[in-house]
């Protein structure tokens, strides 16, 4: 039986210069971006609050970030999570507040919205196991680097 009815030919070592250009190229845009804009690291590495509520119906997460940014916590990240009425919130270390009112604060802000919502979750990460994250995640890539190497 014959998938293929006709006989193919395709001349991948000729196009071996190509492919390695654009991957040259590739590399070095890569690279580039990442001197020039560095990483982005999330919470877990930089430090900060996140805070697992649940709402009775769906909840509205435009109405929470800007009740949020007028209570002076413009940098909250507002997420669904599982279903509509399940909403995360992530927010970086912040100065001389402690993780504590930052989550009587956001709680606060959406009982104003809501009264039957409810506290889930409340996880604090600080930045020094931000930073034994990060150092550890960086080791972890470069020894996965050199084992494919060998």
């Amino acid at each position: 039986m014959e998938f293929l009815s006709k006989t193919t030919h395709i001349d991948f070592m000729g196009k071996r210069r190509i492919a390695a250009i654009f991957s040259a190229v590739l590399m070095i845009v890569s690279l580039g971006s990442l001197f020039t804009r560095g990483l982005n690291f999330g919470i877990e590495f930089t430090g900060g609050v996140v805070i697992e509520v649940g709402f009775p119906d769906t909840a509205d997460l435009t109405a929470i970030r800007t009740d949020l940014a007028q209570a002076g916590i413009p940098e909250a990240i507002v997420q669904n999570f599982g279903s509509s009425r399940d909403v995360v919130i992530q927010m970086e270390a912040g100065g001389d507040r402690v993780g504590g009112e930052i989550r009587d604060e956001v709680m606060t802000v959406l009982r104003a919205q809501d009264s039957g919502v409810t506290l889930r979750r409340v996880e604090f990460v600080g930045p020094q196991v931000g930073e034994e994250l990060a150092e550890a995640g960086g080791l972890a890539t470069l020894f996965a680097l050199l084992m494919l190497s060998l």
